[in-house]
């Protein structure tokens, strides 16, 4: 079962995982949370649906200190240069946050401890001894993204103390193989210390039932998660020996914080009642939050999985068990794999993890230093690692842009707007009656604008890109088939009902081509008047106008791409690279 396909308009709640105010964004972390989430909110929102997209900056944690360390900063200083770096980066990629927040605010320490609280009344917080590395050289216990080891499960050599990123097993930090500190890169022991921790296993049996039920998930996602389930849930965790976070609301807890997992997603309730506040309207994040007949869609990269589809669920739960209205669960958590990159190395192309401790890596404001933010919105798109891992490559970045985006959709596009000004003097009247051969083009269009639909709310925005790519195709082959640089002269009357079915075509094309490439359709409507429809939905209109049309895109020079691949190639070899 899919998301419904009625017409009838929906209340979603989308959103994407927190980035960690430490550092810039790259392509990696966009294609996993941020771009298929923004293509599908663009796509809700152009049909109607009631739909509210919030992110922030995760702005606790061992991540944010570590950089404060390496950087001589305090934390306070380097979450401030992140967050607005960050959403600058996020604006000139045109993400469309509704809200885009930080987990720093007062606010949202406020939700965290009443969430805190919440689970506490309902007996699923415990205290207890645990064990912890302690590194005798500087004199304090090491959160677990202080300690880096081997993974006792997969034997990665980088795996934190936490997780591993490589194959996202869980684990305790003294379960590594040869673990020592991060920061000196000495040995750690293992020493007691006193936390809090949630009772995940008592939630196992309704977890189960729930993500047994939820037949519309990606099979990957799904099965991963019950079977995490079935192996056996321990309690996890939710305060760090950390001086910078949110504080615990106890006792002899002073000198501890809530662990970044329990406040990071927490984060989605702040940023929507921070929006609520923003609209004027406070309480309308209840209708996302608590209102059944919501959707609420958790955009993420698969290494945050087992946080978005078990614990925040058990959070949840627990939560809302107090006599007020309860919180609604995730409808969806299309979690994506990851994207390593093609990197040029003495002459040959070669897969390579990014590395952003290496600064190996597509660091998107540079990206968009170089190019428009459309063209590289449609490669990645054509690139998501919906169903396994991708890599990334500029040339095949020049390929795509220059053959599907451009030598597709583009040309198509300017090929009508072109004709319809030289040949139609820029107006197009509706016929009494459209021939045979553009009726079939619409109902082709009909259906391949079905299967965009039903893939687009899978959500699998890839192969919705795909379809979008067989209208252009099949627009194209009209556009050829009917010929008009030859009836112009011949028949120029068919020449203006030709040009009057290829300009309901190019709406369509423009339609479905919005989420993904947003400037260009803004644009084209500066030169271009008349609706920006689906075919299905087509009422044919009087006439369209084409005005001082112009092309919507440049094609990627071999220069460009060259000097893109040496910043990489210089990366790979350890040279020194600024990504700041």
């Amino acid at each position: 079962m899919l998301y419904a396909m009625s017409e009838s308009k929906e209340r979603y709640l989308v959103t994407s995982a927190l980035p960690y105010a430490n550092g810039p964004l790259h392509v990696g972390q966009i294609v996993g949370a941020y771009l298929p989430a923004d293509v599908f909110v663009r796509y809700l929102r152009a049909r109607g649906h009631d739909v509210v997209y919030v992110c922030g900056t995760d702005e606790h944690g061992v991540p944010i200190t570590l950089t404060a360390e390496r950087e001589g900063k305090s934390p306070r200083e380097v979450v401030d240069y992140w967050y607005a770096h960050m959403k600058e980066t996020f604006s000139r990629f045109n993400v469309s946050f509704d809200n885009f927040s930080r987990t720093s605010t007062p606010l949202h320490a406020k939700n965290t401890q009443l969430f805190y609280a919440k689970l506490k009344e309902g007996g699923y917080i415990t205290e207890a001894e645990s064990r912890q590395m302690y590194s005798p050289t500087e004199g304090r216990f090491l959160p677990d993204r202080y300690v880096e080891g081997t993974c006792p499960v997969c034997g990665y050599k980088e795996a934190r103390g936490d997780q591993c990123d490589n194959c996202g097993s869980w684990y305790e930090a003294y379960e590594l193989i040869e673990p020592h500190s991060k920061v000196t890169g000495g040995p750690v022991e293992v020493r007691e210390t006193t936390h809090l921790y949630l009772d995940l296993p008592s939630f196992s049996g309704r977890l189960k039932g729930w993500i047994s039920d939820q037949q519309h998930w990606r099979d990957s996602v799904r099965n991963f998660v019950l079977g995490i389930i079935e192996g056996g849930l321990e309690q996890r965790p939710i305060t760090r020996d950390i001086g910078w976070g949110v504080p615990v609301p106890e006792p002899g807890f002073e000198d501890k914080r809530f662990y970044v997992w329990f406040d990071a997603p927490i984060g989605y309730v702040s940023s929507t009642m921070e929006w609520a506040e923003l609209a004027g309207d406070p309480d309308r994040w209840r209708e996302y939050w608590q209102e059944p007949d919501t959707r609420m869609v958790h955009f993420i990269g698969k290494d945050n999985t087992v946080f978005h589809a078990v614990v925040w669920p058990a959070m949840l739960m627990g939560a809302g068990e107090d006599g007020e209205e309860p919180f609604i669960l995730p409808y969806d958590v299309p979690a994506n794999e990851f994207m390593n990159l093609e990197v040029v190395v003495d002459g040959e192309p070669r897969q390579m993890q990014m590395s952003t401790s290496r600064n190996l890596a597509v660091w998107l404001h540079e990206a968009l230093d170089r190019f428009p933010a459309d063209p590289l919105r449609f490669y990645l798109a054509s690139n998501l690692p919906e169903t396994g891992d991708v890599a990334f490559s500029w040339r095949e970045f020049q390929s795509r842009v220059n053959s599907d985006l451009i030598g597709n959709l583009g040309n198509y596009i300017n090929r009508v707007l072109s004709f319809t000004e030289k040949y139609a003097g820029g107006e197009l009247s509706r016929p009494e009656e459209l021939p045979r051969e553009a009726l079939a083009a619409f109902e082709d269009f009909k259906e391949i604008e079905a299967r965009y639909e039903k893939k687009m709310l899978a959500p699998r925005p890839r192969e919705a890109l795909g379809e979008l790519l067989a209208l252009g195709r099949r627009a194209n082959q009209f556009f050829d088939s009917e010929a008009p640089w030859k009836t112009r002269k011949e028949d120029p009357e068919r020449t203006a009902i030709t040009l009057y079915a290829c300009a309901a075509l190019l709406g369509s094309i423009a339609y479905h081509a919005a989420p993904y490439v947003p400037e260009a359709a803004e644009e084209l409507r500066e030169f271009f008047t008349g609706p920006i429809a689906r075919v299905t939905d087509l009422e044919p209109p009087s006439g369209y106008r084409v005005t001082g049309a112009r092309p919507l895109f440049s094609r990627i020079e071999d220069a460009e791409v060259a000097a893109a691949e040496e910043q990489l190639s210089r990366a790979a070899r350890g040279e020194a690279v600024s990504p700041g």
